[in-house]
């Protein structure tokens, strides 16, 4: 618990500096934890078939761009642009005519540009959402925060019926449903106060992205019992690593600006 309780304000005091500043500040704290969520993810390959350091370091270069990518005209939603996919793609394509099969094949190439893209659109997805104000930001926090910690303490009291018991054991029905509506009112009352006078249409939207968090959660989770392993990494320890923080809030990044550009 100590161990636990000292990983979270060591993270806070490193996080919470950037968030305020925002900026380029902000953009160059991302990319580092995006770049270690990358690890992460390449680990998940690397601990069953060894993949070449050159394509590693091709991978990382392209993750990098794609983070940092601006908006522009013909950007997905708003900032990362089919430049940047491009570039992935024949970067870390063009490489299997000089490897080896047993070295580099298609299933690593094809696996290595998910990983890139995805950790690409996501932490550039939260310098976009930043880019839109700091309440903003902390109000998408707080709907994973909140219906994160409601659904915990309500499941821990009265979960009878199993949410999704082959990804997750310990997630009830009752808990999930407690921390949705709960997570909502109180999100819902930060942004009337802090961003702007709250609608039907706001609350929804709310709603829409505590369960999107959730469904983050459970897929993460899925990830990690697929490839057998109980935390992504250990750079927070009692916390595991930077994917396992960051589950349900990237969901509900991707979910916000899903939703914004349609409105």
């Amino acid at each position: 618990m100590k161990t636990r309780v000292i990983s979270a304000i060591v993270a806070l005091a490193i996080v919470v500096p950037l968030l305020i500043l925002g900026r380029e500040y902000f953009a160059l704290g991302v990319t580092i934890i995006g770049l270690i969520g990358y690890r992460e993810l390449l680990n998940l390959k690397c601990n069953k078939n060894k993949m070449p350091i050159l394509i590693q370091i091709i991978g990382m270069i392209c993750a990098v761009f794609l983070i940092l990518s601006q908006s522009e005209a013909y950007s997905i939603l708003f900032g990362l642009t089919y430049k940047g996919l491009a570039i992935t793609s024949l970067a870390l394509l063009i490489p299997l005519i000089f490897y080896k099969k047993e070295t580099y094949n298609s299933k690593d190439a094809l696996y290595m540009i998910g990983i890139t893209t995805l950790i690409g659109l996501v932490f550039n997805s939260f310098i976009l959402v930043r880019a839109f104000g700091l309440y903003r930001f902390i109000y998408l926090m707080l709907i994973t925060i909140l219906t994160d910690t409601f659904a915990f303490i309500v499941g821990s009291l009265i979960g009878k019926h199993k949410l999704c018991p082959a990804v997750s054991p310990k997630k009830s029905w009752e808990g999930s449903i407690a921390g949705s509506l709960l997570g909502t009112f109180i999100a819902s009352t930060f942004y009337h106060y802090m961003v702007s006078p709250v609608s039907i249409k706001i609350i929804l939207i709310t709603l829409v992205l505590s369960v999107l968090g959730q469904m983050g959660d459970l897929v993460f989770s899925r990830i990690k019992r697929d490839n057998e392993i109980k935390d992504f990494s250990n750079i927070m320890p009692g916390h595991g690593g930077i994917l396992d923080r960051l589950d349900s809030l990237i969901f509900v990044v991707l979910g916000f600006l899903l939703i914004f550009s349609s409105l």
